[in-house]
């Protein structure tokens, strides 16, 4: 007989087992919790950390950022033919509308300034073209509204010119634009996931209050995320765009683990057991899946910190906080609310779906897949990883590109008009900013240095480009020099200017000036410096991913195959998603159902983003599903029938998880933006994979082929009886162990079997 006291419970199990001793407190603590969340990032307000690139070029901005420093947006208005007939010279109504456009902006102080024109310089001429160019008055962090009236008159005197096109683009109105767009489509998803998401848990569980639990602990989740990212917000740069991205994951994950603890809880209690009883097994199954799969997913996102650009550091600090609170929550919240509302759970079903869905029974669809691959695992698995590395393929051919203005929809204005600008004047619109500080920059060798640049502009075939401009500020302490590059600022051909402008052009004539320092900034330069700092660090982030979820990994299933076969099937995932993700956006296949135009490339920030983010979201279905493998075979089953049961006693909240995260990602293919759109059908694409041929196919067959090497070997005489509860007890045992190590009877164990089977 074995007189060994019961082993100490997990820390999981302890925590869920005193939030089930004192529901009231737990429930009402984490509701305190998202109070003073609110509470703390009201009173700190939002903040406007300025977030620059890498390199150079974020070298530039910080000085441009100086108090000393007003630079304003800088606008240009074309005037154009319509025909190759009509030009400057010779149409006397384009000379008539140039006329129009400078006197209405010299009517509008308060919006323009600086104004420039063919009637006062002969380089803003070009064939059948006209510029006038005007910085934009006020504070720079009010120039898209300070732009209004003027884009206003310029559309005035489009209309009394119809032969004519008179369009205006430039940083404050493509600033305006983006701005209008992204709020649009921000609002969209915000109010859309959380309606689909309801609709779709209500399917899933059939019962009103069953479906609110997940939303309450994703939504309290999010908003607390949210609030307290005003903390590091005073000192990193944290914007709209990661509160958005925190929404994204919050969701999902607090979705997700809801999921995992409350159907696990309604299967032990559809089995017949108590609602406290039916408790202790999920904290002890569930409940550890969702810490194991919540630090994969902050460890996937911390990944992020190595780059060293500062807009993935604010959207790591986010998501991984979030992801924080909702371990958190599971952990303390759910045990605790679904002690005190016990058989309530089930209540208020929805008619056809409610006690079908109650029941919990497993999937025989995903079984029956699960029993023809672990019969035949190398036929099933070799062709399932075949198609996925065919799928895979085409991201060898990855382009990272900015998209620039084709970021907008096609049909903004500013998006044809930028595009016009840019055909007639290269460079124009989005010039090269060199940034000049240093002793005497109004003296005479700084002044012959940017007249040497001017005639750089023939010396590098147009490479760089007339009109070059200067701008000083600061009583002589920031000298700002304006020159335009060859190509649209995003593609190839401005990338070889701006090596021209580094390498040859700059260092021919003001690095010849001692006692000065420069860096270029501007649209090509950050992009540039963005992918190489990117280049530069991707083999880092991966290898510390992969390692640190590895040994993670290793640390919770005691082996060294789970690891390496979960990264291994997560790589495939995430690759064939690239590699869809280059075929729709970056060779234009499904331009018009999707709404976007290729430009050739996929934004540079995407797949790594992409990666980190889907790496731990996956996770979440493997530890899920392998943690009821091995809670079956540490049972008693062979290593087939744990397979198969598990797959298929997990399918019905891994399915159910993964619809809702396809629907919400889903969501953002439909956003504007092509960025979002990207985004919302990579990670939609890779998630539906992860859950159909991953999860039936390629894992299942996996663990046939490593058979029973994946697990560690069982001690004989006593083990743990199935393992949730501590204590020990003979293999042979069949009868649940009675509860121990902290866990009190509460009200709900006084519940009997009978009116356990009821609530079903």
């Amino acid at each position: 007989m074995d007189t060994k006291p019961p082993a100490r419970a997990p820390i999981v199990e302890r925590v869920a087992g005193w939030s089930a001793r004192h529901r009231k407190t737990a429930v009402f603590g984490w509701l305190l919790l998202v109070v003073v969340a609110v509470a703390v990032g009201h009173q700190l307000g939002t903040s406007n950390v300025n977030s620059y690139d890498p390199g150079q070029s974020g070298r530039a901005e910080r000085v441009l950022d100086r108090p000393v420093v007003q630079q304003p947006s800088s606008e240009s208005v074309l005037i154009q033919g319509r025909s190759a007939g009509q030009t400057y010279a010779s149409d006397p109504e384009m000379r008539q509308a140039v006329r129009e456009v400078v006197a209405a902006l010299r009517a509008l102080p308060k919006s323009a300034t600086g104004i420039e024109s063919p009637l006062t310089s002969h380089g803003l001429v070009s064939g059948r073209s006209a510029l006038v160019t005007f910085n934009v008055a006020g504070k720079p962090d009010n120039d898209d509204k300070a732009v209004v009236p003027a884009l206003n008159a310029v559309a005035a005197v489009q209309a009394h010119h119809p032969g004519l096109k008179v369009e205006e683009a430039g940083g404050a109105s493509v600033d305006r634009a983006i701005g209008s767009v992204t709020g649009n489509d921000f609002r969209k998803a915000e109010v859309t996931s959380i309606p689909v998401s309801l609709v779709l848990l209500l399917v899933v569980f059939g019962a009103l209050i069953a479906a609110g639990i997940p939303l309450l602990l994703a939504g309290t989740a999010v908003v607390s995320a949210i609030s307290l990212l005003a903390i590091p917000g005073r000192w990193l740069p944290v914007d709209s765009t990661t509160s958005s991205i925190v929404l994204l994951v919050g969701m999902a994950v607090g979705i997700d683990y809801s999921l995992f603890y409350l159907r696990r809880t309604r299967e032990e209690r559809a089995a017949g057991r108590s609602t406290a009883e039916a408790l202790r097994i999920a904290a002890h199954t569930s409940g550890r899946a969702i810490v194991v799969s919540g630090l994969t997913v902050m460890i996937a996102l911390a990944g992020l910190f190595l780059t060293g650009i500062d807009v993935f550091t604010g959207v790591a600090i986010g998501t991984i906080l979030v992801v924080g609170v909702a371990v958190l929550g599971s952990l303390t919240f759910l045990p605790a609310i679904l002690s005190m509302l016990g058989p309530w759970t089930d209540r208020g079903r929805i008619p056809f779906l409610g006690r079908r869905r109650t029941a919990a029974r497993e999937s025989k669809f995903f079984g029956a897949l699960a029993r023809a691959v672990v019969r035949r695992p190398l036929v099933w698995g070799g062709v399932a990883a075949i198609a996925l590395v065919a799928l895979a393929a085409p991201a060898l051919q990855l382009n990272l590109e900015d998209p620039g203005i084709h970021s907008l929809p096609p049909d903004v204005p500013v998006v044809h008009a930028l595009a016009d600008v840019s055909q007639a004047f290269p460079g124009g619109p989005v010039p090269a900013e060199v940034v000049v500080t240093g002793a005497d920059l109004g003296g005479k060798q700084v002044s012959a240095a940017v007249a040497a640049l001017h005639g750089q502009v023939t010396a590098t075939h147009g490479a760089i480009r007339e009109p070059i401009t200067t701008a000083m500020f600061g009583h002589d302490q920031v000298l700002v020099v304006s020159v335009p590059l060859a190509g649209s600022g995003t593609n190839a051909a401005s990338n070889s200017a701006l090596a021209t402008l580094r390498d040859h052009a700059l260092p021919a004539t003001l690095g010849k000036v001692p006692g000065i320092s420069y860096a270029v900034a501007g649209l090509t330069a950050g992009n540039h410096d963005f992918d190489a700092q990117l280049a530069k660090t991707v083999p880092w982030v991966f290898a510390f991913v992969l390692g640190l979820a590895f040994l993670l990994l290793m640390a919770s299933f005691r082996s060294v195959y789970i690891p390496a076969l979960s990264i291994g099937l997560n790589l495939l995932s995430v690759g064939a998603a690239s590699g869809l993700m280059v075929l729709i956006f970056q060779d234009g296949h499904l331009e018009g159902p999707l709404g976007f135009t290729a430009y050739g490339g996929i934004t540079a920030w995407l797949p790594l983003f992409m990666f980190v983010l889907l790496f731990g979201l996956s996770m979440d279905y493997h530890v899920f599903i392998l943690s009821r493998i091995r809670e079956l075979r540490q049972g008693g089953a062979s290593a087939r029938d744990a397979i198969t049961g598990g797959i298929a006693s997990s399918a019905g909240v891994v399915t159910s998880a993964a619809a809702i995260m396809v629907a919400v990602f889903s969501i953002f293919a439909t956003l504007s933006l092509i960025e979002f759109k990207m985004f919302g059908v990579a990670m939609a694409v890779a998630v539906l994979i992860d859950a159909t041929i991953v999860r039936g196919v390629l894992l299942p067959a996996g663990l046939a082929l490593l058979g029973d090497r994946v697990w560690p070997q069982k001690r004989r005489g006593t083990r743990r009886a199935g393992g949730p509860y501590g204590e020990t007890a003979s293999i042979t045992d069949s009868e649940p162990p009675r509860p121990t190590n902290g866990w009190s009877r509460t009200r709900e164990t006084a519940d009997s079997m009978s009116s356990a089977r009821k609530t079903e």
